[in-house]
């Protein structure tokens, strides 16, 4: 199960002064509360927030400076204060708290959802099932597509972003993040970026895309590993090219050109199907054509190695003692290389 455990050293928060802001905007909470935290993240810090009977689910950013337009708790409010209604996979979220004197930053408070997750490998609840890998992945794929294909006028997300010139700002936005970033220079970083702005493709349709879907983003019921019961970490959510979703969710996939590559922030083990067949079930699912994937998938490997560079400059800084984190320049190193290798250069 997705159980949540003690607090993080130095991942504290001001207990009190947020349990008197939530009973005010919250009237309906009743009785003690107690506090604990979901540690399968890299990022965002989520608690787990229990008043009697009644659990809730409060996430915020991370401690230390954050990138540009990185965290976006905002954002993350506005897409599952409204998703939930289209899409019963988004928890729904009840508040946003904009006032930074409350825990040290912006925060939403969401709805609790219980369940199992698969971070590494195959869970103990899902062993009696027959080709249980090739069936998350599948469920895996049809929700994505399924997120892909709403119409996102008719969910009120008309104005969650701009998708024209969509794939050219996200270029220019993590160009931005790998300069602030960086600790030194990486010629893959700076070829790999050449190469993507000179052959964009053009997106099939305008989707709502999640931008972090991956195995344990996604949430199951124990006696159920062909439905995706929920996902998680909403707060890159925007309008633009559905690719770039499929191009993120392989990047984290099991891989060949990956084997020797132990750094990676996300492993997952286990007789999983290849890569192929997780495009074949969204092209199924979707409708959409996946000439292009090497260029979204070489972008995601890309765009990852700037998240590891990211949470490890974070560890250097001290902002967090999660000594996960200590190996992540090695993880930007090889992602990098490896975006360099997909797109023949």
């Amino acid at each position: 199960m997705d159980t949540a455990k003690e607090i993080r050293q130095g991942e504290e928060l001001d207990w009190q002064k947020l349990e008197e802001y939530l009973r005010a905007v919250l009237p309906e909470i009743k009785g003690e509360m107690s506090v604990a935290q979901f540690h399968g993240g890299h990022a965002n810090l989520t608690y787990l927030l229990t008043f009697g009977s009644q659990e809730f689910v409060v996430r915020r950013p991370p401690f230390g400076k954050v990138a540009p337009g990185a965290h976006d708790m905002k954002r993350e409010y506005k897409v599952l204060s409204k998703l939930f209604k289209h899409y019963p996979r988004a928890p729904r979220a009840f508040h946003l708290c904009e006032d930074e004197s409350i825990i040290g930053a912006r925060f939403v408070v969401l709805e609790r959802r219980s369940g199992v997750v698969v971070r590494t490998k195959v869970i103990p609840e899902f062993h009696s099932f027959e080709k249980i890998e090739e069936r998350l992945v599948t469920a895996m794929m049809k929700a994505m597509a399924e997120l892909h294909l709403i119409d996102h006028e008719a969910a009120d997300l008309a104005n969650l972003g701009r998708p024209e010139g969509f794939v050219e700002r996200q270029l220019r936005g993590w160009a931005q993040r790998w300069e602030l970033s960086k600790s030194a220079d990486n010629e893959h970083m700076d070829k790999v970026l050449e190469l993507l702005q000179a052959d964009i493709p053009v997106a099939q349709r305008v989707s709502i895309i999640h931008n972090d879907i991956k195995l344990d983003n996604c949430q199951f019921q124990a006696n159920n590993p062909d439905e995706v019961s929920s996902i998680f970490d909403w707060d890159m959510c925007t309008l633009g090219d559905p690719l770039i979703d499929l191009g993120t969710t392989l990047s984290y996939y099991p891989d060949q050109r990956k084997k020797q590559l132990e750094n990676l922030p996300v492993q997952l083990h286990g007789d999983f199907p290849p890569k192929e067949f997780l495009i074949e079930q969204y092209r199924i699912h979707s409708g959409l054509s996946i000439e292009n994937i090497p260029w979204y998938e070489a972008f995601a490997y890309w765009k990852g190695a700037i998240v590891a560079q990211q949470l490890f400059r974070r560890y250097l800084n001290g902002a967090t003692k999660d000594s996960r984190m200590a190996g992540f320049e090695a993880a930007m190193q090889a992602m990098a290389k490896l975006a360099r290798e997909i797109l023949g250069a």
